[in-house]
């Protein structure tokens, strides 16, 4: 962890001191390649997608993406994705002793864009937060807001320390700033984890993030590791042998569960993205919306059954497609042609209890609660471990 790790000596690494440093140095390690897998799958999907003009597929991944019309609005998003790459890619750059040590002018300029970065991610995610709002409870938007204002305020402290030389100072609000920038990667890993033991291998199941967990999670990815960087700083100067020796265990634990998580998020979320990236084939999606625009849904409905049955393979008629268009018409308030979308693509897959499941959804906003009960139970039937489908058939009042 620290900036200022020594080249490990034979004796180094089996003392207190070494162990502490080597553990600090293999949780920062993994914590980079977690943030270079983030920053490469985030940097390939939104720039593809964007020059393939499908934005509709940013909401795959957000939930409140691309919004057609609101051209401050998806400015500010673009702004704060370029910003979350940039931040991400500059932060991993920074600690890497060798670009300090051989190229100093290079690791300040780096660290001035570190620093200003951290103020244009935190302004812009804050105006989303207020524009488009955010997290369901006022705690959970407090905790989201304070994640920006903490941002911006470890940033102004890293530059202020490194103008008076106060190098010790400066490293350690540099790493405090690193990890705050690194709550993404926390928050992923975590949930990725989290769903691998409950689920198994396999589809991100993000079900279970619920109320007070939701809660815990919006706070946990940032003050969690800031208070392990704040325990490893009190053994790294107070501590005894004892503390640095358990502080090390702490470090190799956090290491190995968050290498873990970094491995079932590449998995769910990374690689996918890389994937979407990289097909070229044309969304559905994309060409039903601008269809419904002046023709209406049941226009769109026969505009997919003539392509499906001439373009199945030149064109991406994938289950999450007509899914996120969907979703993108439930936030629009037009739950009817929500159901509609939904009902086409049960029709598309209907052994997918996703689908099931996201039309269920769509009928209970729609307020139609004796279809959205029935087709949540045929998403349980079909997929049993649905834990979504669960907590939605006890919400309805559903045996």
């Amino acid at each position: 962890m620290s900036a200022t790790l020594a080249t490990p000596g034979t004796r180094q690494w089996i003392s207190p001191d070494g162990a502490l440093k080597a553990a600090a140095a293999g949780w920062l390690g993994v914590l980079v390649i977690g943030e270079i897998m983030f920053a490469g799958s985030t940097a390939l999907f939104y720039g593809m997608t964007a020059l393939r003009g499908d934005l509709h597929s940013w909401n795959k991944h957000l939930a409140h993406g691309y919004v057609p019309g609101d051209a401050v609005g998806n400015a500010m998003l673009i702004g704060h994705i370029v910003a979350a790459v940039l931040i991400t890619l500059s932060g991993a750059a920074q600690f890497m002793p060798a670009i300090r040590r051989r190229v100093p002018r290079l690791h300040r300029w780096n660290g001035r864009i570190f620093i200003v970065t951290s103020f244009g991610l935190s302004l812009a995610g804050l105006y989303l937060l207020i524009a488009r709002g955010g997290p369901v409870t006022v705690t959970q938007q407090i905790g989201t807001a304070l994640l920006g204002v903490l941002l911006m305020g470890c940033g102004a402290m890293a530059w202020r320390t490194a103008l008076r030389r106060d190098f010790v100072s400066h490293r350690r609000w540099a790493l405090r700033l690193f990890l705050l920038a690194s709550s993404a990667i926390f928050l992923r890993s975590t949930v990725a984890l989290i769903s691998v033991i409950l689920a198994g291998a396999g589809a991100l199941d993000v079900s279970f993030i619920q109320g007070p967990l939701q809660t815990v999670l919006i706070f946990g990815q940032y003050c969690v590791p800031l208070a392990v960087l704040e325990l490893y700083f009190r053994c790294q100067t107070r501590g005894g042998s004892p503390a640095r020796l358990a502080m090390a265990g702490v470090l190799v634990v956090l290491s190995l569960l968050m290498g873990a998580g970094i491995a079932a998020a590449s998995a769910a979320i990374f690689v996918p993205s890389i994937r979407t990236a990289l097909d070229k084939r044309p969304s559905i999606a994309v060409t039903l919306a601008e269809t419904m625009k002046s023709g209406g849904v049941e226009a769109a409905v026969r505009q997919y059954h003539a392509l499906r049955a001439v373009r199945p393979v030149t064109m991406n008629f994938d289950e999450d497609e007509l899914n996120v268009l969907g979703y993108d018409l439930l936030r629009a308030k037009q739950t009817k042609a929500a159901v509609r979308i939904l009902r086409l693509n049960t029709e598309a897959y209907p052994a997918s209890g996703n689908t099931w499941d996201s039309l269920g959804e769509a009928y209970m906003d729609d307020g139609d609660k004796p279809d959205a009960i029935a087709n949540y139970r045929k998403s349980l039937a079909i997929n049993p471990a649905s834990r979504n489908a669960v907590m939605m058939l006890r919400k309805l009042g559903a045996k």
